[in-house]
């Protein structure tokens, strides 16, 4: 009889166990709608939170690696450090910019990629720039997105934007996509070829 109890536990669940469970305290059948919006809204305050954070740690890694980049000019396919700073700085501008307008509700509607296109042939231009005002114009655009995301009303950020016949992005979409991980990746390339 014991040897049969000792297989039944080996197979059985842990409700099968001997040992004493003291059961969790049940809330949920006490919550309203209400209480799961509130939970909702502590997790997109959170997750903006989180978004800031990683943009700063960007912002940061920035400031402390583009003080080794040299004004060059460049015939080649590939992109030089130069040419990789003034993207950077592109990118800061013209997709925060977008986080916030987004925001607001000033831009309900965007032609991506005609703006995608506007944004690479300004990129051109601001490679004539110095990489310290490159640099300089980033980190500004940086912490004007950093405290869009810290100080927005979580929905804000859930507001969208139509950017094509079938798409729509929210502001926080655009912040994590095109704006930090897109600047996350650019660094990571700045950083190899600055090791080169």
């Amino acid at each position: 009889m014991e040897e049969e109890a000792v297989e039944t536990h080996r197979y059985g669940t842990y409700l099968d166990s001997r040992l004493v469970w003291n059961p969790v305290k049940i809330e949920s059948p006490g919550f309203t709608m209400d209480d799961v919006k509130a939970f909702m809204s502590t997790y997109r305050e959170r997750e903006r939170n989180f978004l800031a954070d990683r943009l700063q740690r960007v912002s940061d890694r920035l400031a402390a690696i583009a003080p080794q980049v040299t004004a060059q000019q460049n015939e080649g396919a590939e992109w030089n450090a130069h040419e990789v700073l003034a993207h950077l700085a592109v990118v800061s501008k013209f997709y925060g910019v977008l986080v916030h307008r987004i925001a607001s509700g000033k831009l309900p509607d965007v032609n991506l990629l005609e703006a995608v296109n506007q944004r690479d042939s300004v990129g051109k231009q601001m490679a004539q720039l110095e990489p310290a005002d490159l640099l300089r114009m980033a980190l500004a655009d940086h912490q004007r997105t950093i405290t869009t995301l810290r100080t927005a009303d979580p929905e804000s950020l859930r507001q969208t934007a139509r950017v094509d016949a079938e798409t729509t992005m929210t502001a926080e979409e655009v912040a994590r996509l095109p704006l930090i991980t897109h600047l996350e990746m650019h660094i990571e390339q700045l950083e190899k070829l600055l090791v080169r």
